[in-house]
């Protein structure tokens, strides 16, 4: 990943006007890096650019505004977090729930996916019980055996044709967690979807999906096998060098995430 400040050259390479660059600056509130607008490029490619990329942006529901992000409530009775509280979410469920770095780490820059439905199901989560304190029954996951049964099916032969480099399923800790189980030890930077609040998308634990990485290379030949195969999916960011970043808010370093004895040591003074 290139985290380095870029130039106007490169903005313009992008296709994105100076006056847009201005004005996604107002909306993130930082100077993005080329990978950072890349990838909002991408997503705001993925949408069908009917409208403007700043349109888009203000549109977005999880749009970024002075570090903190606003949504409408979709959960009545359950206070939605702001993106510093989804922090604290991450931090509290990876101390329950370790991670260890990947034997095979993929390079920085891979594509990640989410293959399967989009879920803002939150019942049964590690999230819901420890961080909402809600007492409820697990969900009904029967219905799901031959969704992951499928989507598993396809996935491991586009591995076995080096499609894709590897693929997790969502579990315990959600997509956050399956996120940080594929790219650890170095990171990752995703965007969330508008369709669903934060805290649902990135804790909830439903089954069916699946995070999946894969070469740039291979990105338009991934979805076009993913189309055949019927298959939902949506593009979630890229493998950064070591830290994690969701919706332009940086959570930190990825070692605070990781168990201590797999923690990179920190540069000395």
């Amino acid at each position: 990943m290139n985290d380095d400040p870029i130039s106007f050259e490169q903005v313009e390479a992008l296709g994105i006007s100076r006056q847009a660059y201005d004005e996604v600056l107002d909306i993130v509130g930082h100077i993005p890096s080329i990978d950072q607008l890349s990838t909002l490029l991408a997503m705001w490619q993925a949408s069908g650019t009917d409208k403007s990329l700043y349109g888009w942006l203000r549109g977005q529901q999880h749009a970024v505004e002075r570090d903190e992000y606003l949504y409408s409530s979709q959960a009545p009775g359950v206070p939605e977090p702001r993106i510093k509280e989804c922090l604290d979410i991450a931090r509290q469920i990876c101390r329950d729930i370790a991670v260890l770095p990947h034997p095979a780490p993929l390079p920085t820059g891979t594509l990640l996916y989410m293959v399967g439905n989009i879920s803002g199901e939150l019942a049964g989560s590690e999230y819901a019980r420890k961080c909402l304190h809600l007492v409820d029954s697990a969900m009904a996951t029967g219905g799901h055996d031959e969704d992951c049964a499928y989507i598993e099916m396809i996935l491991q032969a586009l591995h076995s044709s080096m499609m894709v480099k590897q693929h997790v399923a969502v579990a315990a800790g959600g997509i956050f967690m399956a996120a940080l189980a594929s790219t650890a030890p170095h990171g990752f930077d995703i965007l969330v979807p508008r369709e669903v609040r934060l805290d649902a998308f990135l804790f909830g634990e439903e089954a069916g999906r699946y995070i999946a990485a894969i070469d740039e290379a291979s990105d338009d030949a991934f979805l076009l096998k993913l189309g055949e195969a019927r298959l939902n999916c949506c593009f979630l960011g890229r493998v950064t060098k070591g830290r994690i970043v969701v919706d332009g808010y940086d959570f930190g370093p990825t070692r605070r995430f990781l168990p201590p004895q797999e923690q990179e040591p920190l540069p000395s003074a």
